[in-house]
């Protein structure tokens, strides 16, 4: 990233815990439309379905559900680029939960 763009580097780090956090939490792009229904109160707060944790990264308060929908979790994200379901079949090791 480049240097001093301080904002930028808080959105990259703020989505990959976005991505792990919803592998921890069993949020899959398959799921996540149904997760937002959830009566679990983390949930309904992490996809912006409750209150607004995007605004002091300047995001809309639905951030993570967006990152979600469209490429998944960690695990999903992993599998997908270097892991199981993809030619390099990188095991996670030290990356899995």
């Amino acid at each position: 990233m480049r240097q001093g763009d301080d904002n930028w580097f808080n959105i990259v780090k703020w989505t990959l815990f976005a991505l792990v956090n919803a592998e921890e939490m069993g949020i899959t792009s398959k799921n996540v439309d149904k997760m937002k229904s959830s009566t679990n109160s983390s949930i309904r707060r992490f996809l912006g379905v409750k209150d607004n944790m995007g605004k002091g990264l300047g995001l809309s308060k639905d951030w993570t559900y967006n990152i979600i929908k469209h490429v998944g979790n960690y695990g999903e994200f992993f599998d997908r680029n270097v892991g199981k379901d993809s030619p390099l079949k990188i095991e996670r090791g030290l990356n899995a939960l």
